[in-house]
């Protein structure tokens, strides 16, 4: 299966799947299956964001949606990144979360890398644990 083929098959999987299995789980499904090691993790991760941009809810892209997609499609391809949730206090004392990927304890394939970092992290899920 094409890498594009692969990524809309998870684009269309993974986020309904968020609405009914915990986050733990899925990342405990996604990370089994066959490891391939030749793919361009820039360029996928910009046709999931394309993806998910075009497409309603519950696909809708949000970080969460996109980090878990990504997450799936690098773990089978041997990449051993991480998925981490965070949340902060904003203005007004909303609170907002963020999800994100890491490779190597670093933010991975994130638009603005500084962006986690204004985030206290509450979850990961991933390569080490």
């Amino acid at each position: 299966m094409g890498d594009r083929v692969r990524a809309l098959v998870f684009a269309l999987a993974v986020p309904p799947l968020l609405e009914v299995v915990s986050v733990s789980r899925l990342v405990q499904l996604m990370a089994l299956g066959p490891h391939r090691t030749d793919i361009d993790d820039q360029a996928l991760a910009c046709w999931v964001d394309q993806l998910l941009g075009r497409l309603p809810w519950p696909w809708r892209r949000t970080c969460l949606r996109r980090s878990a997609v990504l997450y799936g499609l690098l773990r089978r391809a041997g990449r051993p990144v991480e998925l981490w949730i965070g949340v902060r206090r904003d203005h007004g004392s909303e609170v907002t979360a963020h999800a994100w990927l890491t490779l190597e304890g670093v933010p991975y394939l994130e638009a603005n890398p500084d962006h986690p970092a204004r985030h206290t992290p509450i979850a990961t899920f991933g390569a080490s644990h």
